[in-house]
């Protein structure tokens, strides 16, 4: 048997799973793309599981009452989970609306393994983004139960990260990150000079 610490020092990493939180258009998948990007060209093993990607497959017989909703994020807890076991960095980008649901998540990692990132970007905001138009859908009566509509969204009480996505980009959003876990994901004399410098600037 592969001991778990052994998948993380082949990989020369430290597993994790970072969860974003947030309203729909909110800019979770898209900073978690951008983040996973960076990740991989400094030749971190990552990974972006979205509503995109798990409901194509594992959560395709899910809908989105409140059940199922319950029921996708705890799918995709364990399924996160065995990711960090693989020694993987699992960048999950899920809207998880109800506060008790991330606490559930939360409860499968170790402490050192988890992490809440909350993508905050107002209702208005979010509907002026609205890439897919299902916040007019919604508005029109077409959705159901859909969050920050008709549906609730429990703001985070103590994320380990806010991201303000009306002050930063998504771009400067994903340098947030990077800047925030660099100690986590980098032995400190192989901290990129890009990093560093970000570092310096935030000081």
């Amino acid at each position: 048997m592969v001991g778990q610490d052994a998948r993380p020092r082949l990989k020369s990493q430290g597993p994790m799973c970072l969860w974003f939180t947030g309203l729909p258009a909110s800019g979770k998948s898209t900073i978690a793309n951008l983040f996973e990007r960076r990740l991989f060209e400094l030749g971190k093993h990552a990974y972006v599981l979205d509503g995109d990607n798990l409901r194509l497959g594992l959560n395709r017989d899910l809908r989105f009452s409140n059940e199922d909703r319950i029921e996708n994020i705890r799918r995709v807890a364990e399924v996160a989970r065995l990711f960090v076991d693989a020694g993987m960095l699992i960048l999950v980008a899920v809207i998880s609306p109800f506060q008790h649901e991330r606490e559930l998540a939360r409860s499968r990692f170790p402490s050192t393994q988890f992490y809440e990132i909350f993508v905050d970007a107002p209702l208005a905001e979010c509907e002026r983004r609205d890439p897919k138009g299902l916040y007019a859908k919604a508005r029109r009566g077409e959705i159901v139960n859909f969050t920050g509509i008709d549906g609730v969204y429990d703001r985070p009480e103590s994320p380990d990260m806010v991201l303000d996505t009306l002050t930063y980009t998504a771009e400067q959003c994903a340098d947030l990150v990077m800047l925030n876990f660099k100690e986590r994901l980098f032995q400190p004399t192989l901290i990129p000079r890009s990093i560093q410098l970000l570092t310096e600037i935030n000081k």
